[in-house]
Protein backbone atom coordinates (compact mmCIF):
# COMPACT_ATOMS: atom_id res chain seq x y z
CA UNK A 1 0.00 0.00 0.00
CA UNK A 2 1.33 3.52 -0.89
CA UNK A 3 1.28 5.51 2.57
CA UNK A 4 -1.33 8.37 2.55
CA UNK A 5 -0.50 11.77 4.26
CA UNK A 6 -4.21 11.81 5.38
CA UNK A 7 -3.55 8.66 7.58
CA UNK A 8 -2.83 10.83 10.51
CA UNK A 9 -5.56 13.14 10.21
CA UNK A 10 -8.24 10.30 9.77
CA UNK A 11 -7.10 8.76 12.63
CA UNK A 12 -7.27 12.13 14.65
CA UNK A 13 -10.79 12.49 13.50
CA UNK A 14 -11.87 9.06 14.89
CA UNK A 15 -11.08 10.21 18.54
CA UNK A 16 -13.13 13.07 18.39
CA UNK A 17 -15.92 12.46 17.02
CA UNK A 18 -18.65 9.41 16.60
CA UNK A 19 -18.44 9.10 13.03
CA UNK A 20 -16.05 10.11 10.04
CA UNK A 21 -16.95 10.55 6.23
CA UNK A 22 -13.91 10.00 3.74
CA UNK A 23 -15.25 11.24 0.29
CA UNK A 24 -13.36 11.68 -3.00
CA UNK A 25 -13.28 10.56 -6.10
CA UNK A 26 -14.16 6.73 -7.10
CA UNK A 27 -10.48 4.80 -7.41
CA UNK A 28 -9.11 7.39 -5.36
CA UNK A 29 -8.21 4.82 -2.04
CA UNK A 30 -10.91 5.65 0.53
CA UNK A 31 -11.32 1.98 0.81
CA UNK A 32 -7.43 1.10 1.46
CA UNK A 33 -7.00 4.04 3.67
CA UNK A 34 -10.31 3.49 5.65
CA UNK A 35 -9.15 -0.43 6.00
CA UNK A 36 -6.05 0.10 6.99
CA UNK A 37 -6.86 2.54 9.64
CA UNK A 38 -9.59 0.22 10.84
CA UNK A 39 -8.23 -3.17 10.45
CA UNK A 40 -10.33 -4.50 13.35
CA UNK A 41 -13.58 -3.11 12.01
CA UNK A 42 -16.02 -5.15 9.38
CA UNK A 43 -16.42 -4.14 6.07
CA UNK A 44 -19.32 -3.85 4.48
CA UNK A 45 -19.95 -2.82 0.79
CA UNK A 46 -23.27 -1.22 -0.29
CA UNK A 47 -22.61 -1.81 -3.77
CA UNK A 48 -23.42 -5.19 -3.45
CA UNK A 49 -27.07 -5.34 -3.95
CA UNK A 50 -27.84 -7.73 -1.81
CA UNK A 51 -26.54 -5.83 0.87
CA UNK A 52 -28.31 -2.90 0.07
CA UNK A 53 -31.81 -4.48 -0.63
CA UNK A 54 -31.24 -5.50 3.29
CA UNK A 55 -29.67 -2.14 4.47
CA UNK A 56 -33.15 -0.31 2.52
CA UNK A 57 -36.00 -2.96 3.82
CA UNK A 58 -34.69 -3.35 7.35
CA UNK A 59 -32.61 -0.79 8.49
CA UNK A 60 -32.79 -1.51 12.16
CA UNK A 61 -32.18 -5.18 11.63
CA UNK A 62 -29.21 -4.60 9.25
CA UNK A 63 -27.30 -2.24 11.85
CA UNK A 64 -27.95 -4.71 14.53
CA UNK A 65 -24.94 -6.58 12.95
CA UNK A 66 -22.47 -3.84 13.60
CA UNK A 67 -22.75 -3.12 17.76
CA UNK A 68 -18.93 -2.36 17.27
CA UNK A 69 -19.47 -0.38 14.15
CA UNK A 70 -17.96 -1.06 10.93
CA UNK A 71 -16.73 0.57 7.16
CA UNK A 72 -19.67 1.54 5.15
CA UNK A 73 -18.14 1.90 2.11
CA UNK A 74 -20.12 3.50 -0.95
CA UNK A 75 -22.83 4.92 1.43
CA UNK A 76 -24.45 7.37 -0.25
CA UNK A 77 -26.39 4.14 -2.17
CA UNK A 78 -28.40 3.80 1.15
CA UNK A 79 -29.58 7.12 2.27
CA UNK A 80 -32.50 6.12 4.32
CA UNK A 81 -29.52 4.23 6.50
CA UNK A 82 -28.63 7.07 7.79
CA UNK A 83 -31.62 8.22 9.97
CA UNK A 84 -31.41 5.30 12.08
CA UNK A 85 -27.21 5.56 12.01
CA UNK A 86 -28.20 8.76 14.18
CA UNK A 87 -29.99 6.95 17.07
CA UNK A 88 -26.65 4.21 17.51
CA UNK A 89 -24.40 7.10 16.95
CA UNK A 90 -26.06 9.38 20.23
CA UNK A 91 -26.50 6.15 22.59
CA UNK A 92 -23.18 5.23 21.84
CA UNK A 93 -20.20 6.70 24.16
CA UNK A 94 -17.28 5.29 21.72
CA UNK A 95 -15.97 7.71 18.71
CA UNK A 96 -14.75 6.60 15.83
CA UNK A 97 -17.51 3.90 15.59
CA UNK A 98 -18.65 4.08 12.40
CA UNK A 99 -16.19 4.94 9.38
CA UNK A 100 -18.68 5.66 5.91
CA UNK A 101 -16.83 6.21 2.36
CA UNK A 102 -18.33 7.81 -0.39
CA UNK A 103 -17.81 8.69 -4.30
CA UNK A 104 -20.49 11.29 -4.43
CA UNK A 105 -20.49 14.60 -2.79
CA UNK A 106 -23.81 15.20 -2.68
CA UNK A 107 -25.62 12.39 -2.17
CA UNK A 108 -23.87 11.92 0.49
CA UNK A 109 -23.92 14.91 1.82
CA UNK A 110 -27.41 15.81 1.64
CA UNK A 111 -27.77 12.44 3.78
CA UNK A 112 -25.32 13.01 6.54
CA UNK A 113 -26.95 16.46 6.98
CA UNK A 114 -30.10 16.02 7.76
CA UNK A 115 -29.77 13.22 10.32
CA UNK A 116 -25.81 13.05 11.47
CA UNK A 117 -24.59 16.73 11.31
CA UNK A 118 -22.41 17.44 14.58
CA UNK A 119 -21.90 14.26 14.74
CA UNK A 120 -19.73 13.58 12.02
CA UNK A 121 -16.27 14.52 10.69
CA UNK A 122 -15.30 14.76 7.04
CA UNK A 123 -11.98 14.43 5.05
CA UNK A 124 -12.25 14.64 1.32
CA UNK A 125 -9.64 12.14 -0.08
CA UNK A 126 -8.01 12.57 -3.66
CA UNK A 127 -5.91 10.94 -5.65
CA UNK A 128 -1.73 10.81 -4.65
CA UNK A 129 0.21 13.71 -4.22
CA UNK A 130 3.57 14.15 -5.70
CA UNK A 131 5.32 13.54 -2.36
CA UNK A 132 2.77 9.93 -2.43
CA UNK A 133 3.75 9.09 -5.75
CA UNK A 134 7.34 10.68 -4.87
CA UNK A 135 9.64 8.63 -7.18
CA UNK A 136 7.85 6.29 -9.18
CA UNK A 137 7.32 9.49 -11.27
CA UNK A 138 9.74 9.50 -13.82
CA UNK A 139 9.39 13.10 -15.52
CA UNK A 140 6.69 15.83 -15.21
CA UNK A 141 5.03 14.84 -18.73
CA UNK A 142 4.81 11.34 -17.45
CA UNK A 143 3.22 12.76 -14.46
CA UNK A 144 0.36 14.66 -16.01
CA UNK A 145 -0.24 12.12 -18.17
CA UNK A 146 -0.52 9.39 -16.09
CA UNK A 147 -2.22 11.27 -13.26
CA UNK A 148 -2.25 10.27 -9.62
CA UNK A 149 -4.65 7.39 -9.36
CA UNK A 150 -3.24 5.03 -6.67
CA UNK A 151 -4.21 2.28 -9.17
CA UNK A 152 -1.71 2.84 -11.36
CA UNK A 153 1.18 3.17 -9.18
CA UNK A 154 0.61 -0.13 -7.50
CA UNK A 155 0.95 -2.44 -10.83
CA UNK A 156 2.26 -2.42 -14.16
CA UNK A 157 -0.95 -1.05 -16.03
CA UNK A 158 -2.23 0.52 -19.48
CA UNK A 159 -2.81 4.12 -17.95
CA UNK A 160 -4.97 4.14 -21.56
CA UNK A 161 -6.97 1.35 -20.64
CA UNK A 162 -7.65 2.05 -17.17
CA UNK A 163 -8.88 5.40 -18.32
CA UNK A 164 -11.59 4.44 -20.94
CA UNK A 165 -12.78 1.89 -18.48
CA UNK A 166 -13.14 4.64 -16.03
CA UNK A 167 -14.65 7.26 -17.83
CA UNK A 168 -17.03 4.76 -19.59
CA UNK A 169 -17.97 3.09 -15.61
CA UNK A 170 -18.41 7.25 -14.67
CA UNK A 171 -20.91 7.95 -17.15
CA UNK A 172 -23.02 4.77 -17.36
CA UNK A 173 -22.97 4.40 -12.97
CA UNK A 174 -22.46 7.65 -11.47
CA UNK A 175 -23.14 10.64 -13.65
CA UNK A 176 -27.08 8.09 -14.05
CA UNK A 177 -26.99 8.02 -9.66
CA UNK A 178 -26.83 11.86 -9.47
CA UNK A 179 -29.40 12.81 -12.50
CA UNK A 180 -31.49 10.53 -14.70
CA UNK A 181 -29.63 12.36 -18.23
CA UNK A 182 -31.11 10.51 -21.43
CA UNK A 183 -28.63 11.53 -23.82
CA UNK A 184 -25.44 10.37 -22.20
CA UNK A 185 -23.14 10.48 -25.59
CA UNK A 186 -23.88 14.05 -25.10
CA UNK A 187 -22.83 14.64 -21.62
CA UNK A 188 -19.97 12.43 -22.77
CA UNK A 189 -18.94 15.26 -25.36
CA UNK A 190 -19.91 17.92 -22.65
CA UNK A 191 -17.39 16.08 -20.33
CA UNK A 192 -14.52 16.28 -23.35
CA UNK A 193 -15.43 19.78 -24.21
CA UNK A 194 -15.01 20.75 -20.73
CA UNK A 195 -11.22 19.62 -20.54
CA UNK A 196 -10.09 21.47 -23.26
CA UNK A 197 -11.25 24.37 -21.38
CA UNK A 198 -9.21 23.32 -18.21
CA UNK A 199 -7.63 26.21 -16.92
CA UNK A 200 -9.56 28.54 -18.71
CA UNK A 201 -12.52 30.90 -17.64
CA UNK A 202 -15.44 28.73 -17.22
CA UNK A 203 -17.74 30.09 -19.66
CA UNK A 204 -21.52 28.99 -19.72
CA UNK A 205 -22.59 30.29 -22.70
CA UNK A 206 -20.26 29.58 -25.12
CA UNK A 207 -20.00 26.05 -23.52
CA UNK A 208 -23.75 25.51 -24.16
CA UNK A 209 -23.49 26.34 -27.66
CA UNK A 210 -20.69 23.79 -28.36
CA UNK A 211 -22.36 21.20 -26.42
CA UNK A 212 -26.19 21.86 -28.05
CA UNK A 213 -27.77 22.72 -24.54
CA UNK A 214 -29.32 25.59 -22.59
CA UNK A 215 -26.34 27.30 -20.22
CA UNK A 216 -28.77 26.08 -17.18
CA UNK A 217 -28.29 22.71 -18.46
CA UNK A 218 -24.51 23.51 -18.59
CA UNK A 219 -24.80 24.72 -14.98
CA UNK A 220 -26.91 21.48 -13.89
CA UNK A 221 -23.85 19.08 -14.99
CA UNK A 222 -20.44 21.25 -14.01
CA UNK A 223 -22.39 20.52 -10.73
CA UNK A 224 -22.48 16.89 -11.30
CA UNK A 225 -18.89 17.29 -11.85
CA UNK A 226 -18.29 18.79 -9.02
CA UNK A 227 -20.28 16.51 -6.67
CA UNK A 228 -18.70 13.57 -8.30
CA UNK A 229 -15.22 14.51 -7.95
CA UNK A 230 -14.53 14.82 -11.32
CA UNK A 231 -13.83 18.87 -11.84
CA UNK A 232 -13.66 21.89 -9.44
CA UNK A 233 -13.94 25.47 -10.06
CA UNK A 234 -11.10 27.89 -9.04
CA UNK A 235 -13.14 31.14 -8.14
CA UNK A 236 -11.53 34.25 -8.41
CA UNK A 237 -9.92 37.00 -5.63
CA UNK A 238 -11.95 40.18 -6.10
CA UNK A 239 -11.96 41.66 -2.40
CA UNK A 240 -10.50 44.99 -1.33
CA UNK A 241 -9.71 46.27 -5.18
CA UNK A 242 -10.87 48.86 -6.53
CA UNK A 243 -10.29 47.75 -10.36
CA UNK A 244 -12.58 46.22 -12.75
CA UNK A 245 -12.16 42.36 -11.93
CA UNK A 246 -13.30 39.06 -13.59
CA UNK A 247 -15.95 37.15 -11.44
CA UNK A 248 -16.00 34.27 -13.74
CA UNK A 249 -14.35 31.17 -12.05
CA UNK A 250 -11.64 28.88 -13.83
CA UNK A 251 -12.60 25.50 -14.41
CA UNK A 252 -10.08 22.86 -13.80
CA UNK A 253 -9.90 18.59 -13.35
CA UNK A 254 -9.35 16.35 -10.06
CA UNK A 255 -7.21 14.66 -12.02
CA UNK A 256 -4.84 15.31 -14.96
CA UNK A 257 -4.44 11.94 -16.47
CA UNK A 258 -8.54 11.89 -16.44
CA UNK A 259 -8.04 15.37 -18.30
CA UNK A 260 -5.60 14.13 -20.64
CA UNK A 261 -7.19 11.60 -21.52
CA UNK A 262 -10.27 12.63 -22.42
CA UNK A 263 -8.42 15.70 -24.42
CA UNK A 264 -7.25 12.10 -26.45
CA UNK A 265 -3.07 12.26 -25.14
CA UNK A 266 -1.72 9.01 -24.43
CA UNK A 267 1.42 9.11 -24.07
CA UNK A 268 4.40 11.77 -22.76
CA UNK A 269 5.47 11.93 -26.61
CA UNK A 270 2.45 13.59 -27.46
CA UNK A 271 2.61 15.99 -24.52
CA UNK A 272 5.93 17.35 -25.10
CA UNK A 273 4.52 19.75 -27.82
CA UNK A 274 0.63 19.78 -27.36
CA UNK A 275 -0.98 23.11 -26.90
CA UNK A 276 -2.79 21.50 -23.45
CA UNK A 277 0.68 20.76 -21.44
CA UNK A 278 0.55 24.43 -19.62
CA UNK A 279 -3.07 24.17 -18.81
CA UNK A 280 -2.45 20.66 -17.56
CA UNK A 281 0.92 21.81 -15.46
CA UNK A 282 -1.20 24.33 -14.02
CA UNK A 283 -3.76 21.96 -13.21
CA UNK A 284 -1.45 19.95 -11.34
CA UNK A 285 0.24 22.31 -9.40
CA UNK A 286 -3.01 23.23 -8.16
CA UNK A 287 -4.47 20.23 -7.24
CA UNK A 288 -1.52 19.38 -5.56
CA UNK A 289 -1.79 22.24 -3.31
CA UNK A 290 -5.69 21.25 -2.72
CA UNK A 291 -4.95 17.91 -1.93
CA UNK A 292 -2.75 19.12 0.85
CA UNK A 293 -5.37 20.86 2.34
CA UNK A 294 -8.07 18.22 2.22
CA UNK A 295 -5.20 16.03 3.91
CA UNK A 296 -5.75 18.09 6.94
CA UNK A 297 -9.50 17.90 6.43
CA UNK A 298 -9.06 22.03 5.22
CA UNK A 299 -11.05 23.48 2.87
CA UNK A 300 -9.32 25.02 -0.47
CA UNK A 301 -8.08 28.64 0.14
CA UNK A 302 -6.61 29.53 -3.17
CA UNK A 303 -7.86 31.47 -5.45
CA UNK A 304 -6.53 33.32 -8.99
CA UNK A 305 -7.03 37.11 -9.80
CA UNK A 306 -7.54 38.92 -13.02
CA UNK A 307 -8.89 42.12 -14.30
CA UNK A 308 -10.57 43.27 -16.62
CA UNK A 309 -7.29 44.41 -19.08
CA UNK A 310 -6.09 40.68 -18.75
CA UNK A 311 -3.45 41.52 -16.02
CA UNK A 312 -3.33 37.97 -14.02
CA UNK A 313 -1.66 35.85 -11.34
CA UNK A 314 -2.28 31.84 -11.54
CA UNK A 315 -2.81 31.72 -7.99
CA UNK A 316 -3.33 33.21 -4.89
CA UNK A 317 -3.07 31.55 -1.49
CA UNK A 318 -5.35 33.35 1.35
CA UNK A 319 -3.97 33.27 4.38
CA UNK A 320 -6.37 35.45 5.94
CA UNK A 321 -3.56 37.90 7.38
CA UNK A 322 -1.43 37.54 4.08
CA UNK A 323 -2.38 36.84 0.56
CA UNK A 324 0.97 34.59 -1.55
CA UNK A 325 0.89 35.46 -4.68
CA UNK A 326 2.07 32.38 -7.33
CA UNK A 327 2.71 32.34 -10.91
CA UNK A 328 2.61 28.38 -12.29
CA UNK A 329 4.93 28.22 -15.52
CA UNK A 330 5.79 24.72 -17.53
CA UNK A 331 8.88 25.25 -18.83
CA UNK A 332 12.15 24.20 -17.38
CA UNK A 333 14.17 27.33 -17.81
CA UNK A 334 13.44 30.46 -16.09
CA UNK A 335 12.65 33.92 -18.51
CA UNK A 336 12.01 36.80 -17.60
CA UNK A 337 8.55 36.46 -19.07
CA UNK A 338 8.17 34.59 -15.69
CA UNK A 339 7.84 37.69 -13.66
CA UNK A 340 5.28 39.22 -15.79
CA UNK A 341 2.17 38.18 -13.58
CA UNK A 342 4.17 38.51 -10.09
CA UNK A 343 5.78 42.27 -11.23
CA UNK A 344 2.06 43.55 -11.57
CA UNK A 345 0.95 42.20 -8.21
CA UNK A 346 3.26 43.98 -6.22
CA UNK A 347 3.38 47.44 -8.03
CA UNK A 348 -0.56 47.11 -7.27
CA UNK A 349 -0.44 46.00 -4.01
CA UNK A 350 3.20 47.46 -2.97
CA UNK A 351 3.80 44.17 -1.35
CA UNK A 352 6.96 41.75 -1.86
CA UNK A 353 7.67 38.08 -1.48
CA UNK A 354 5.78 35.13 -3.73
CA UNK A 355 6.21 32.40 -6.09
CA UNK A 356 7.04 30.92 -9.36
CA UNK A 357 6.92 27.44 -9.81
CA UNK A 358 7.91 25.54 -12.99
CA UNK A 359 8.93 22.62 -14.40
CA UNK A 360 12.86 22.69 -13.84
CA UNK A 361 14.69 21.48 -10.83
CA UNK A 362 16.28 24.11 -9.47
CA UNK A 363 14.94 26.52 -6.69
CA UNK A 364 16.47 29.74 -7.12
CA UNK A 365 16.17 33.08 -4.55
CA UNK A 366 15.49 36.26 -6.22
CA UNK A 367 15.08 40.14 -5.58
CA UNK A 368 12.16 41.18 -3.81
CA UNK A 369 11.76 38.55 -1.23
CA UNK A 370 10.74 35.95 -4.63
CA UNK A 371 11.39 32.36 -4.89
CA UNK A 372 11.63 29.87 -7.77
CA UNK A 373 10.67 26.38 -6.84
CA UNK A 374 10.63 23.67 -8.75
CA UNK A 375 7.41 21.80 -9.11
CA UNK A 376 8.97 18.93 -6.86
CA UNK A 377 9.31 21.06 -4.06
CA UNK A 378 5.66 21.69 -3.47
CA UNK A 379 6.02 21.04 0.50
CA UNK A 380 8.07 24.55 0.91
CA UNK A 381 5.02 26.77 -0.11
CA UNK A 382 2.74 27.83 2.96
CA UNK A 383 -0.53 26.74 3.00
Amino acid sequence: MIFRTATTKVQFLAQQFKAVAIIGPRQSGKTTLAKFVFPEKVYVNFENPDTRLFATEDPRGFLSNYPDGAIFDEAQRVPTLFSYLQQILDESPVNGLFIITGSNNFLLQESISQSLAGRIAYLTLLPLTLDEIGEQHTSCNELLVRGAYPGLYKEAIDPNTWYANYIRTYIERDVRLVKNINNLLTFERFLRLCAGRVGQLLNMNSLALEVGVDAKTINTWIGILETTFVAFRLPPYHKNFNKRLVKMPKLYFYDTGLAAALLGIENQKQLELNSFRGALFENFIILDLIKRRFNQAKSSNLFFWRDSAGNELDLLIDQAEQLIPIEVKSGQTVTPAFFKGLNYWQKLTGSEGGYIIYAGNQMEKRSQGRTVLPYTDLAKLPL
